[in-house]
């Protein structure tokens, strides 16, 4: 392949080389980490919601709910993990040498890589500005309506019911949820005195206003207080009830009491009228917080290649942990930052864009330090006298002895 080759057309033959190399891991990435974080939420939120009948579509639109919120955390971990695969592939097949020793230069190799950053991080600002706002207030809202929300005359075989008081559970079920083996009802009844019914099976169906059940009980027991305070033990072979079901409340507020349920527009509309729904540096806090992540991307390719280069075969994770160490020290000093300016200890905009200047500028540092001798970095040379330190503690350690043959 000529130079000519290289640089013909708009976009050149190495571009989409490149740009190709990092589709499938950054999708991957992405993929893998959103569906591990979402799968870890959604078993807690089956915990919780385990009392509630419907709790299967509770948790698909919780979980619909959350997609903006984990997308927003995982994005920039995937778009770098996909650029320290790319680059350690690159240098590994000494590629990144062929294209330097062609003139290639290192920011023109970066180039492909800091135009996705950018396209990235304007999808960062609509996770962050607009996605994430409505999607919190919409996830809290369908979990206010499962946490008040009556039963809705279903029940799983082993599950509990516990509407205001009521208890109900059965041993087994069919797959609507209304036919019942072995019932036990724990209430209270129209004098307020409880009473436990035991039952071989049960018909439920719900009425026509859908607002109570009808249970037809089979060949049971029924074991009340009568007028005197005695208790009283009726058997029967058919008894039919009826239980009431009850509306999940109302909202109890709109969104916007909360400052991560306002957009951009909202945070600053909000930061500059006279009376703010929370603490005008809580709002300016947020606000310079959000742009803050969205703009940190297009310097991940700063940091991945001094990185990236410095990492040789056997030698890969002391450079995806210092990478580590430093996303989520960034991550962390923003959440700092954002606590000291609602706690009014420091003001909002140096509180966030201090440390974000900080971690910007040790990326150009870095990559900057890197373009005449790529891969040489002072962290990288961090990196490697760690690694050594490391080397030689698990070599001085004794090696268990070999059992000899009887």
């Amino acid at each position: 392949m000529s130079a000519k080759d290289l640089t013909a057309g708009p976009i050149r033959l190495i571009d989409r080389y490149l740009l190709r190399l990092l589709f499938w891991p950054l999708v991957g990435c992405l993929g893998v980490t959103v569906v591990a974080l979402l799968l870890e939420r959604v078993l807690r939120l089956l915990d919780v919601l385990s009392q509630s009948s419907a709790r299967f579509g509770y948790v698909t639109q919780l979980a619909a709910n959350l997609v903006p919120h984990y997308l927003g955390l995982a994005l920039p971990v995937a778009f770098f993990v996909a650029l320290f695969i790319v680059i350690v592939k690159l240098s590994d097949g000494s590629e990144i040498d062929a294209l330097l020793a062609s003139g290639q230069s290192l920011e023109r190799i970066a180039a492909p890589f800091f135009i996705v950053a950018i396209f990235l991080s304007v999808f960062s600002v609509g996770v962050f500005g607009y996605m994430q706002p409505y999607s919190r207030y919409a996830y809290r809202a369908v979990m206010h309506a499962a946490i008040n929300a009556g039963w809705n005359g279903r029940l799983a075989g082993g599950a509990f019911i516990d509407d205001k008081g009521s208890l109900l559970t059965a041993d087994s079920a069919d797959l609507a949820g209304q036919r019942l083996t072995r019932v036990f009802i724990r209430r209270l009844d129209a004098k307020g005195q409880e009473e436990i019914i035991t039952a071989a099976s049960a018909d439920l169906k719900m009425d026509a206003g859908g607002k109570t059940i009808t249970m037809d009980l089979k060949d049971g027991r029924r074991i009340a207080r009568d007028a005197a305070g005695q208790y009283r033990n009726l058997a029967f072979t058919s008894l039919t009830t009826q239980t009431p079901l009850a509306a999940a409340a109302v909202l109890l507020r709109d969104r916007g009491s909360d400052e991560r349920e306002l957009t951009l527009g909202e945070l600053y509309k909000q930061a500059h009228s006279p009376n703010p729904v929370v603490s005008k540096e809580t709002l300016l806090g947020e606000f310079y917080g959000r742009w803050a992540r969205a703009i940190f991307l297009p310097f991940l390719p700063l940091l991945a290649f001094p990185l990236g280069l410095a990492s040789k075969r056997g030698n890969r994770a002391p450079g995806l942990v210092m990478a580590g160490i430093l996303l989520l020290a960034f991550q962390h000093s923003l959440l700092l930052g954002q606590g000291l300016a609602k706690a009014g200890k420091i003001a909002p905009f140096p509180a966030i864009w201090i440390p974000f200047s900080l971690f910007a500028a040790l990326a150009v540092w870095l990559f900057v330090g890197s373009r005449t001798r790529p891969g040489d970095t002072p962290v990288s040379r961090l990196v490697r006298r760690i690694n050594k330190v490391v080397t030689k503690i698990v070599r001085a350690l004794p090696l268990p002895k070999k059992r000899q043959a009887a």
